[in-house]
């Protein structure tokens, strides 16, 4: 039988983990890059779909192109982070399922469907961006993800002739205490929440 987890991870991944609008000057390393996706790619999907596609922009060249993309302050937080990670989604998801989930002919689900292919793409991109906060955070990595920045520009500049659009956008390090600023408010259970 499993065992919850202690305080301490509880607090690493949800409790005391802030989103952090900078980050220390210190190094995130490809191999870490390599173990986040290997564990955010065991989260959970519909059929096993996997329809994120990342971008990981770890060079100045990168982080610069993206940073053209965003709106507000969103651009020097890209900037200055060691990393900033693109999370999109492949439209044509439904090409890789023979293989991600073989014990059904679940590509024709999806096939000549584009309006359940999008609405697929986007609920399960998202399910595993949120498993790539999780994974970050699990191994000691923060995570500032964010909105702010236009969709057509960053598929323009990082998709372009490809079926994959981005869903949202997010810097990667070791999270600097001085930028976050008091939690915000964190309702209790009946507050939005039902019994049925």
């Amino acid at each position: 039988m499993t065992q919850p987890l202690d305080d301490a991870a509880l607090d690493r991944v949800f409790r005391t983990a802030r989103t952090y609008n900078g980050f220390l000057d210190k190094p995130v390393s490809e191999a870490q890059l390599h173990a986040i996706w290997d564990l955010m790619k065991m989260g959970p999907t519909s059929a096993n779909q996997m329809p994120a596609r990342l971008i990981w922009c770890t060079t100045t060249e990168a982080k610069e192109k993206l940073a053209a993309c965003t709106s507000g302050t969103n651009g020097p937080k890209i900037l200055a982070a060691p990393v900033s990670v693109i999370i999109g989604m492949d439209l044509d998801f439904h090409e890789q399922l023979p293989w991600l989930f073989p014990h059904a002919d679940a590509k024709s689900w999806f096939a000549g469907n584009d309006a359940l292919r999008e609405a697929s793409a986007m609920r399960n991109s998202t399910l595993q961006g949120a498993y790539f906060i999780i994974a970050a955070r699990m191994l000691g990595l923060d995570t500032g993800p964010m909105s702010g920045f236009s969709n057509e520009a960053v598929d323009a500049a990082f998709f372009a002739g490809t079926r994959i659009r981005s869903n949202f956008i997010s810097t990667l390090g070791y999270g600097d205490p001085a930028t976050i600023f008091a939690r915000s408010p964190r309702p209790d259970f009946a507050t939005f929440n039902t019994l049925a």
